[in-house]
């Protein structure tokens, strides 16, 4: 499954850097699905639709730092562990259990992202 961020977020910042896919931004910050991957042109992420990979996308979040879920791997097959959780000094970075995902569908996910 994916990480969210809950609205405990201090908003401190130190998830966003330890991402391995870049799929963290802070509150009302648009984001690409080129940012910190190697997609380019159309992609279909697995949620559905078809995206420009250079073209911004709404913020998932406006107050707080949010996790873009077609991003997120839980950091399978760069860590042992998510990092984001691993740093976050007020525990706000927990598994989303609106977005289930196995082990085998994270790995697809990050071979997806980083092609």
């Amino acid at each position: 499954m994916a990480i969210k961020i809950t609205d405990e977020c201090i908003n401190c910042g130190a998830c966003e850097p330890e991402c391995p896919n870049n799929a963290i931004y802070e509150g009302g910050m648009e984001w690409q699905f080129s940012d910190g991957t190697s997609l380019i042109g159309t992609v279909t992420p697995k949620s559905g639709g078809e995206y420009d990979a250079d073209d911004s996308q709404e913020p998932v979040d406006y107050d707080v730092y949010y996790i873009v879920t077609d991003k997120c791997t839980e950091c399978i097959g760069f860590h042992d562990e998510p990092q984001c959780a691993a740093v976050c000094p007020v525990d706000c970075c927990v598994d989303d259990d609106d977005n289930v995902e196995t082990e085998e569908e994270l790995l697809e996910k990050k071979d997806f992202l980083h092609a």
